[in-house]
This record gives C-alpha cells, structure tokens and sequence, in this order.
C-alpha cells in the first residue's frame, strides 16, 4: 500500500524539511518523491503554480510550505491551544521567513546582514526560548521550533556560517527537536544533502 503522503521537492532540505520533521514527528507515511534538477523543466508544468514543495494526499495537491507546515501541524497536534498561541507560532514562523529573505542578500550588503540584521533577528528569537521554556512559541512545543529546525541548514547555507552557534537556547531547542523519536529515525536515514 502506497504511503498517505507524497511530498515532491528538489534532492535537498530547504524549504521541505519542515514538512518532512513534521511528517516523521507524527509517525506519518509519507513518499520523499526528489527529482533530479535535470528534471524540473518537464515537472513545473504539472505542479499547481510552478513551484515546490507540494504534498498530495487524498486527492489534494497542497502548495506553499507554510501552508503545509499549517495544516501538518494540525494533523499531529503541534498547535497552540487557542488562537492567541496559533498568532504567536504563526508569528514566529512568519519571522523565520523574514530572516531567510533577508539572508538572500548580495555580497556587497553580507557586511549589514552579519552586522545589523542576523544579530537583531538572533536576540530575539534567543529570547524567544528564555520567555517559553526552552521553545519558540507558547511555552511548549509546536510546529515553530520543528519550522526553524527543519529550515536551519538552509539558511546556515545560505549564510555560510552556524546561524545558532552563539545562541545556547536556541542550539537547546535543536537538540530537543532533533531527539524527538520520529524525527530522530528520520533524520539517521534521510539522504544527505549539502543542505
């Protein structure tokens, strides 16, 4: 029997790790379909707006990570447990895509990122553990901190340095997320990849 997931992405992490730490966390099936870059050209066409990850399960083509990411997390009871937790994880994770467009810079603004804005965005998210008891958002585990786990060797890539390793909160909450049963099995068996 076919798994009740197929995730289709490039052969990286990126943008669909989180969508895969979720999957493992829930102890859900899921296909971890990669295709060969060679290959885009002829996939494109066939995803809902051109782009990737998309997740397919019961009929349903999901586009848009976060979106996934969303819906996942409610599927494995990574939420808050009202809609003022939910504002405070989806702000959290909406802040991580900020960080991740901002560390899209050109060489001659990489001086600014590691000067201004990494340091800005890592103070916070740093508080961030203190103030939740070792989490990102309300106080416990949720879909945020599998959100920034999962997309941290992206943007470690993207910087060319360990985003975390001056922040002993955040790396704590790495660890935690990383020793999590499911993802623990997943991640001792996913390919490797650069990121």
């Amino acid at each position: 029997m076919a798994p009740a997931y197929k995730l289709t992405y490039f052969p990286v992490k990126a943008l669909a790790e989180p969508i895969r730490l979720l999957m493992s966390y829930g102890k859900l099936e899921f296909e971890d379909f990669r295709f060969d870059r060679d290959d885009w050209p002829q996939i494109k066409p066939t995803m809902p707006f051109g782009q990737v990850p998309v997740l397919e399960f019961k009929g349903v083509e999901a586009h848009q990570s976060i979106a996934i990411c969303r819906y996942l997390a409610k599927q494995v009871k990574l939420t808050g447990a009202n809609d003022i937790e939910d504002l405070e994880i989806d702000a959290v994770v909406d802040t991580v895509m900020d960080l991740k467009a901002s560390a899209a810079v050109k060489e001659e603004r990489r001086k600014q990122l590691f000067e201004e804005t990494l340091p800005f965005y890592m103070k916070r998210m740093e508080s961030f553990t203190k103030k939740n008891k070792g989490h990102l958002a309300a106080g416990k585990l949720t879909w945020a901190d599998l959100h920034f786990v999962g997309i941290m060797d992206y943007l470690n890539f993207m910087i060319e340095r360990d985003l975390i390793a001056d922040y002993s909160g955040l790396k704590a909450m790495q660890k935690t997320v990383l020793n999590l049963p499911g993802i623990k099995e997943w991640v001792a068996k996913r390919p490797v990849t650069e990121f």
